[in-house]
């Protein structure tokens, strides 16, 4: 990419749900063309329909590109793909799945392309997007796949940052999914999350238990003693601060999460369910992919769709997110790059300088 401002794609999500309302309400903002350049996917007939639906909405126009390629600086651009014959606002169904699936694929072949600096997904319905084509479980998944990484999922804001090592499981097969060498392994790529991403320099990682009461000494199970402390303690010989395991409702009850950089659950629900608690307005991120990816945190929410009922700030801070995010890379890219170099340089500045002062002396 240029110097020139991030340019951000953003997927419409599914057509049905809240997720060009609260794009709308995102982008309607004069001042986010001098943030970013935005690149929207989907479809103009779904963006007009909602536009009619938001009361007050600031005036914008929007120019059409066949690619992020084409992408204008100062203009909100969309790449016209996920066409929908019938917008039924609340109905989940197999069409506004399918358009959003398109919708999804375009944005992740300009980032693959190098056209975009980072995607901002808004929700689909995880079960309507399945078709032979389609297998994932959600966006993290599909982009897991597309950049043939092992993402992590972190929900972040400005008080709380939260990674997972499963992911969408049910609950019965968690246990054999939990293992001490998958632990290790997602603190290293929550460690440099951290780092690159957020600009935090070393550190403090909280990792929570599996059972209620960390396990009480193995009474109430000893996923603890046998998997997860031996994983952090050999996270911590490797550089990495871990420290735990933690009961997830003590550790958040108390405050004591304020006290580390990041936090590490077992499931979904686990780190979730505070997050979404004490961060109503949070961003899921994408981690440990060449690629930057963001979204709302929150769902489709067929029940208010349409009805100019739904709040723009998770996705407003999803695109902030991935601006800084996509910053904080590119920063970390620079000072980080070839230090042997830089120091031979260094060296050799130095040496000519004492040579000048030795002849004028």
């Amino acid at each position: 990419m240029t110097e020139n401002l991030l340019k951000i794609g953003i997927t419409q999500g599914d057509p049905n749900g809240i997720g060009w309302e609260v794009i709308l309400k995102t982008i309607s903002n004069p001042l986010l063309v001098e943030l970013c350049t935005p690149v929207l996917y989907g479809s103009t007939e779904a963006m007009n329909f909602y536009r009619k639906t938001i009361q007050e909405l600031d005036a914008f126009e929007v120019v059409k590109v066949a690619s992020a390629a084409e992408a204008q600086e100062g203009r909100i651009n969309l790449v016209e793909c996920g066409a929908i014959t019938a917008i039924e606002p609340g109905k989940a169904s197999p069409q506004a799945g399918q358009a959003a699936v398109e919708a999804l694929e375009k944005a992740a072949e300009d980032l693959l392309n190098g056209e975009l600096d980072a995607v901002v997904t808004a929700p689909f319905d995880k079960e309507m997007v399945q078709n032979d084509n389609f297998r994932f479980t959600g966006h993290t998944e599909f982009f897991g796949a597309k950049f043939e990484g092992e993402p992590m999922m972190i929900m972040c804001s400005e008080r709380l940052r939260v990674g997972l090592v499963t992911k969408h499981l049910p609950i019965a097969e968690i246990p054999r999914h939990i293992t001490r060498e998958k632990i290790v392994q997602d603190l290293r790529t929550l460690k440099k999350s951290l780092i690159e991403d957020f600009g935090v320099v070393e550190p403090r990682i909280a990792v929570l238990a599996l059972n209620p009461h960390a396990g009480d000494g193995g009474l109430l199970g000893t996923e603890e003693q046998e998997v997860i402390r031996p994983a952090i303690n050999e996270a911590y010989e490797e550089g990495i601060l871990a420290f735990g395991p933690f009961a997830a409702d003590g550790l958040f009850a108390s405050g004591s999460y304020t006290k580390y950089d990041g936090v590490l659950a077992m499931y979904h629900d686990q780190g979730l369910a505070p997050f979404k608690t004490l961060s109503p307005d949070g961003v899921n991120l994408t981690a440990s992919l060449s690629a930057v990816r963001t979204s709302p945190d929150h769902g489709t929410a067929f029940d208010i769709a349409g009805q100019d009922k739904a709040d723009a700030q998770s996705m407003r801070n999803a695109l902030y997110t991935a601006i800084d995010v996509a910053r904080n890379r590119r920063a970390y890219s620079e000072w980080s790059a070839n230090p042997l170099p830089k120091a031979e340089r260094e060296r050799t500045r130095r040496d000519q300088e004492r040579s000048e002062r030795f002849k004028a002396e």
